[in-house]
C-alpha cells in the first residue's frame, strides 16, 4: 500500500490545487473493484470546481510508469480503482513470509510497558472469575512482545488485607475441614467460609480478626510465619493453572511488597498538596469535582487500596523507567482508575497509563459465583472439562492416546481462551460449550483445523513429489480467490499493529477468522496437489505455507498452541 500511495502522491504533485494530505488508499471491498480504492478525486473536485470522474481520470493519467499496478480505472462518482500485477502481488507474499516479524511493525523497539494482569487474591482459588484478566492481559503482552516492546509482566497478587484476620482465627481455632489437604488451597478457602459463616452468628470473632490481623502487621510470630505459608501455598497452586494455560510472569509483586513505602508515599502527596485532612483521614480531592474524593489515608492511620496502587505506580516508574504502563481489570474499577491515574500525573509521575477494562463472563446455564460462599468454578476444572469435551470428541479417530490427549488439550484450552479473546474485551460474554467447540463457526478448532491442513497438505506433497523443493518457488495468483488470500495475508501486520495499540485481541481474533475463512474457499477452487503443472502447485502450496505462517504467529499471540494433524 505505501508503494500504491507513493505512486498516488506523485500524480497528485503534478495536479495544482491538490494536497497528498488527503489521500486515503484502503483495500477494495470487493474483488470487482480491484485491489485497493481512493476517493481522493472526491475530496478534491469541489475545491478545484472539477467533475470528480475528470479530476480522476487526470490522476491516473498522471501516475508515472511503474511495474507495480495491472490496471487502474475510474469507478461510480469518481472512485479509483487500482489493480496490482499478479507476480508483484505474489512477490510481496514471499517477502512476507520470509520476514522474520511477517510484517508486524516493530513500532515498540525500544520502549519498555508494564502490564499488570491476573491478580488474584491468596488463599483463594482460582476460578472463572480470573480468566477474562488472565488470559486478556496475556494476549496484550504477546502483542507488545512480537511489536517489539519490552515487555515486564506483573502478577500483582492479593496477599494483604482483612482477610488474612479472619484465615488466622479460623487457622489457629476451628476444626480442621476433613479429606482436604493441609497444604492445599482448598484447606485455606474452606477455613475462610467457615469463619464467614460462623461470624453471622458469632459477631466476636471480627473481633479476634482484627486483633489477628493486628499482630500480622506487626510481624509478630506465628501470624508472620503463617501468612508466609499461605502465600507460598496459593502460589503453588496458581503456577499451576497459570502452566496449564501457558502464561509466565516477569514479576509477582502482591500488596505486600509494598507495604513499607505507604506512609513515604502519603508524605510526598503531601508535600506536593495533594492531599489533605478531612475528618481525620487524608483525602485527595478534585478539581471541579470531576470524581469523588479518595480517601489515601483513614483516620486510624490505615491505608487503603489506592494508597497501595499510588505506590505501585510511583515503584514501576522509578524502577523500569516504562513508556506505558496498562492495567486489565473489569469495569467496575473505572472510577478508582481514574481517581488514582490523575493523582499520579498531577504528582509527576510520568507514563502513559491505561486501564483495560473488560466485562463479566457469564455462563449460558447460570453462574453465581462468591468466594464467601464457597459457589465458585474453579478455572481448573474448567480447563478440565474443556479437554474433556475435546477429547470426547475424538474418542472414535484412529489416533494414539497420547496423540488424542495433546490434541483434545490444545483444542481444550484454545476453545477456552479464543471464545473470549474473539470479543471486544469491555464486553460481557457469555460462554457456551457449543459454541466454543464448533469446527464449521468462528471457533478455535475452525483455526486449529485450518492450520493442521495446510501441515498435511505439505506432508502429502513431500511424499508425493519428494524432489520438490519450495525455496525458490515464486507465488503467481492466478484466480481471483488466490489474489484474494494474498490481499489478506498482507494486512497481517497492520492487524497486529492496531491490535496492540488499542490493546484490542479480538482485531487479531476476527483477522484469523477471515483468513482462514478465505484459505478454506482458496482449497476449494484451487487444487493443490492434484494440480498437474508443477509452476502452479508451487505458487499455490507456498502461498499456503505463508499463510499457515501467519495462522501459527497469531494463534501463538494469542496464547494457543498449533497441532501438526488434527
Amino acid at each position: 500500500m505505501q508503494k500504491i500511495k507513493t505512486l498516488l502522491i506523485e500524480a497528485l504533485a503534478k495536479i495544482d490545487g491538490t494536497d497528498a494530505k488527503l489521500l486515503e488508499l484502503t483495500a477494495a471491498t470487493q474483488l470487482a473493484f480491484g485491489d485497493f480504492q481512493t476517493n481522493v478525486a472526491m475530496q478534491h473536485a469541489k475545491k478545484l470546481k472539477k467533475n470528480p470522474r475528470e479530476l480522476a481520470q487526470e490522476i491516473i493519467q498522471a501516475i508515472p510508469e511503474n511495474d507495480i499496478l495491472q490496471s487502474v480505472e475510474v469507478a461510480g462518482a469518481g472512485f479509483i480503482n487500482l489493480r496490482v500485477r499478479p507476480e508483484v502481488l505474489g512477490a510481496e507474499v514471499v517477502q512476507l513470509g520470509q520476514d522474520t516479524n511477517l510484517g508486524i511493525p516493530q513500532s515498540g523497539k525500544g520502549q519498555r510497558v508494564v502490564i499488570d494482569y491476573s491478580s488474584p487474591n491468596v488463599a483463594k482459588t482460582m476460578h472463572i472469575a480470573h480468566l477474562r484478566s488472565t488470559i486478556i492481559g496475556d494476549a496484550i503482552k504477546r502483542l507488545h512482545l512480537a511489536s517489539g516492546y519490552e515487555v515486564i509482566a506483573d502478577n500483582h497478587i492479593g496477599d494483604w488485607g482483612t482477610q488474612f484476620g479472619k484465615l488466622l482465627v479460623a487457622y489457629k481455632t476451628f476444626p480442621k475441614p476433613e479429606d482436604i489437604s493441609e497444604d492445599s488451597i482448598e484447606y485455606l478457602e474452606k477455613l475462610y467460609q467457615n469463619f464467614n459463616n460462623r461470624a453471622e452468628s458469632e459477631p466476636e470473632l471480627q473481633e479476634q480478626a482484627r486483633a489477628e490481623l493486628v499482630s500480622l502487621q506487626k510481624k509478630e510470630e506465628p501470624n508472620y510465619s503463617l501468612w508466609k505459608q499461605f502465600i507460598q501455598t496459593s502460589l503453588k497452586e496458581f503456577d499451576e493453572v497459570y502452566q496449564r494455560l501457558g502464561i509466565q510472569f516477569d514479576t509477582v509483586h502482591g500488596e505486600s511488597f509494598y507495604n513499607d513505602q505507604l506512609q513515604s508515599l502519603v508524605d510526598e502527596l503531601k508535600h506536593k498538596e495533594l492531599i489533605r485532612e478531612s475528618e481525620g483521614a487524608q483525602v485527595a480531592f478534585f478539581e471541579n469535582d470531576q470524581y469523588p474524593p479518595c480517601v489515601i489515608q483513614k483516620g486510624d492511620g490505615a491505608f487503603l487500596y489506592a494508597t497501595t496502587d499510588l505506590a505501585t505506580v510511583r515503584y514501576r516508574i522509578q524502577t523500569y523507567q516504562p513508556k506505558r504502563i496498562i492495567y486489565v481489570t473489569d469495569s467496575r474499577q473505572k472510577l478508582h482508575f481514574e481517581q488514582f491515574f490523575s493523582i499520579a500525573h498531577r504528582a509527576g509521575w510520568h507514563c502513559d497509563m491505561q486501564h483495560v477494562m473488560f466485562g463479566l463472563m457469564k455462563f449460558a446455564e447460570g453462574v453465581v459465583m462468591s468466594t464467601r460462599k464457597g459457589a465458585v468454578i474453579p478455572l481448573r476444572d474448567l480447563l478440565d472439562e474443556a479437554e474433556k469435551r475435546a477429547f470426547q470428541v475424538l474418542e472414535f479417530v484412529d489416533y494414539p492416546d497420547d496423540e488424542k490427549k495433546e490434541i483434545a488439550r490444545v483444542v481444550g484450552l484454545g476453545a477456552v481462551k479464543y471464545q473470549d479473546l474473539s470479543q471486544n474485551p469491555a464486553s460481557d460474554i457469555v460462554f457456551q460449550w457449543d459454541k466454543a467447540l464448533n469446527l464449521q463457526g468462528n471457533s478455535a478448532p475452525y483455526l486449529h483445523y485450518a492450520y493442521a491442513r495446510v501441515r498435511g497438505i505439505y506432508a502429502k506433497h513431500q511424499e508425493k513429489f519428494p524432489e520438490d523443493s519450495l525455496e525458490n518457488a515464486s507465488i503467481v495468483p492466478q484466480l481471483e480467490i488466490e489474489r484474494d488470500l494474498c490481499l489478506y495475508l498482507l494486512q497481517f501486520g497492520s492487524v497486529v499493529h492496531r491490535a496492540t495499540q488499542t490493546c484490542k485481541p479480538n482485531l487479531l481474533a476476527d483477522w484469523l477468522f477471515g483468513a482462514a475463512s478465505r484459505f478454506a474457499a482458496f482449497y476449494n477452487q484451487a487444487p493443490i496437489l492434484k494440480e498437474e503443472s508443477s509452476a502452479i502447485r508451487h505458487s499455490r502450496l507456498r502461498l499456503a505455507m505463508v499463510f499457515s505462517q501467519c495462522m501459527k504467529q497469531g494463534l501463538y499471540i494469542l496464547g494457543m498452541d498449533t497441532l501438526e494433524r488434527m
